[in-house]
This record gives C-alpha cells, structure tokens and sequence, in this order.
C-alpha cells in the first residue's frame, strides 16, 4: 500500500539533476528488442556481404583439417604447431563475425538513451537476491509487457518462417539435385536469407517496445513535490541563505553606486525624500546617464556624499521624482525628460565656469509631460 500511495504521489517530471544522477548510476531507457534487432539483422547482413568468403576460409580450414599429410600423421611434434595454426586460421575467420556484433551490439544503446558506463549498476546488491522482490518483479506491469513481447515474437517469426517455406518450398526441393558443394552452399544462401527476412520482423515489436520503455523510464524516474522542492533547496539554496546572498549583493551595488557619486555632474534632489545622480560623458553616451539614486536615508547618504566632494545639488522635486521612477542604474533618460534635465546641466556647467561674482540665473522649472506627472511622493 505504501509503494502504491508513494507511486502516486509520483506526479512530478523528473528534474534534470535527477536525470543526470540516474544517467551516473547507469539507469538509462534501454529497448532490448532494438538491441536484439540490431545484432540479429546486423550480424546476418554482415555474413551474407562476405559469405562467399568465409565460405572460402572455412572450406579450406576443414580441408587441411580432414586430409591431413603423411608427415603430419607419422611426426607427432608437428600436431602441436598445426593445431595452433589451425586455431590462429579459425580466429582469423571469426573474428570479423565477432567484431561486426559487437560494433551491433553497441549501437542499438547509442540509439537509444547514448551509452553510458556506471560501476555502481555492477555493484553487488543483496537485495537482487530477494525472492519476493523478484516475484514482484515477474508479475508486475513490466513482467507482463515482457511476457507479451515474448509470445509476439515467436508467433511472428514463426508466421514468417512458415510462410518463407512455402514461398520457396520448390527451390528447396531443388537442392536434392545439385552437387554436395553446390547444395550445401544454396542452402546457406537460403537459410541466411531466410534469417534476414525473418529478423526484420523485429522492427515491429522494437516499435513497440521503444515507447513502452521510455515511459517506463521516465516513471520510474518521477518525483514528488517535496522531492522537487528539496532538489530546489539544494540546488540554489535555502530561503533564508538566498535571502542574504541578496542582502549582501545589493549591500555590494549600493557601495558600487556611492562610489559613482563623485563622479556625477549634479544630484537633482526632492528635499525631504530623493536623490537621482547624473553623469554627462558626450563621449560615452547621448544622454546624461544615471550614477546612483536613492530613497529616504539613501538619498540622504547621497546629499551628503555630494557635498563632501562639491558635487552641485539642484532642488526641483517633480523631476527628482520622475528621474528616480522612470529610470535604473546605469540608464540613460528618457528621450522625454531630455530638456528639463538639459537645463538643469547648462545651468551647473555655467555656474562652474563663472567667476565668483558673476550672477547666474537660476532656470525655471520644465513642465514635465504627462506621463511624468503620476510620479509623487505618495504613489513612490
């Protein structure tokens, strides 16, 4: 009941950190009728391209091996270096059979899931000994599919040799006439093709199975919503250490941007509440760019960093509180607020270069469009 309660609650994708550790641990979708496909239709195609010869090579080996010369049969100490000749002649012939099965046997897995090597998944498990969990094993879901897959295949192949016989029943009546060479050669041409036409037949259930398998995988593999939000709190963090990780960083850009404050050509100020400072490089921008903005005890730390250095403070509250709402760090501003702040840049620059008695007007204040006018105190 608890497997059954737990498999439900199972209703979760799996994550790609759960896919990655089941990859580690070698559980990968693997289709054993595309593995079964590929090796039986592989190896019998491989065969059939160089049947002639390896026809040729056996023929020979088990000539030398049936007449064997008179010198051989009369000095013994010759059988033991002809056997390892005949042996190194045998692995000569099969060898390209065996390498062809296993490059066969390879790809079906790098088709399906990409192979993958884990030495945990050949690690003993005591509890693979366990006859109840393989009782459970035998009649579960997956143990039925297996069983229907079983019976598909023999029926299908069995379908197939049947109706092969049948379709050549008259050549192979033939072969009773033809020569012993000639007939056991037709035969294996027959029986290799045979094979071929039959393995193919495969394909059908390995379609089948291919879904069957991903699904089955992708289940197994499924989580719960508090295995989610554990994987979560691992991944990136606790709440509250995420919390302070943000803490810390906007501690770092606050001390960044009162670094910038010297830096600036003014700080348009609202006396009571904001700060917004502006740096002016034609070569850089085509817009004065805001350095630092700040709130409340920010804007404060501002004034005061500005004055300290001789940074120019202007007071005109509506664009303060525009430029603080309307634009980020870093940004330049907007296209609509260009002449207010225009005037307010050519009235500090002019005050920078007058001499100390020189009267500079103060400009009056620029009518803010429309869209800038919602920005007060209350809505910020």
């Amino acid at each position: 009941m608890a497997e059954e309660q737990s498999a439900q609650e199972r209703s979760e994708e799996p994550t790609a950190k759960r896919l990655d550790e089941s990859r580690k641990k070698g559980q990968v979708a693997r289709s054993r009728e595309l593995n079964t496909f590929f090796v039986v239709v592989g190896g019998l195609t491989f065969i059939l391209l160089l049947g002639g010869e390896l026809a040729n090579s056996t023929a020979n080996l088990m000539t030398e091996l049936l007449s064997p010369t008179a010198e051989l049969i009369i000095n013994p100490q010759l059988l033991l270096p002809h056997l390892g000749a005949t042996i190194q002649q045998g692995m000569g012939i099969v060898a390209p059979i065996l390498f062809a099965t296993v490059v066969f046997a390879l790809l079906g897995p790098t088709v399906m899931g990409g192979l993958s090597f884990s030495l945990e998944s050949l690690a003993f498990k005591l509890e693979k000994l366990d006859p109840i969990k393989g009782a459970t094993r035998i009649f579960s879901v997956n143990g039925l599919v297996e069983l229907v897959k079983g019976l598909l295949k023999f029926f299908l192949i069995a379908a197939i040799a049947i109706f092969l016989f049948f379709q050549l029943q008259a050549e192979i009546m033939v072969l009773a006439r033809l020569n012993i060479v000639e007939g056991i050669v037709r035969s294996g041409e027959i029986i290799l093709w045979a094979s071929v036409l039959a393995a193919l037949s495969l394909i059908l259930i390995a379609a089948v199975d291919i879904p069957f398998q991903l699904w089955s995988h992708n289940k197994k593999l499924r989580m719960t919503k508090q295995e989610v939000r554990d994987e979560s709190k691992e991944t990136d963090g606790r709440p509250e250490v995420k919390a302070k990780i943000r803490q810390l960083q906007m501690q770092a850009a606050q001390r960044r941007m009162l670094e910038d404050v010297p830096k600036a050509d003014v700080v348009i100020t609202n006396p009571t509440h904001f700060s917004v400072a502006l740096k002016y490089d034609t070569k850089r921008s085509s817009a004065p760019v805001v350095v630092a903005k700040g709130y409340d005890l920010m804007a404060l730390k501002i004034r005061s960093i500005a004055k300290d250095n001789g940074v120019p403070l202007y007071e005109e509250p509506p664009l303060a509180r525009a430029l603080y709402a309307s634009t980020e760090l870093g940004e330049e501003i907007p296209a609509s607020l260009f002449l207010a702040v225009a005037r307010v840049l050519a009235y500090v620059f002019q005050l920078g270069r007058s001499a100390p008695t020189d009267y500079v007007p103060r400009p009056k204040a620029t009518p803010l469009p429309e869209d800038f006018t919602k920005y007060n105190e209350e809505a910020l």
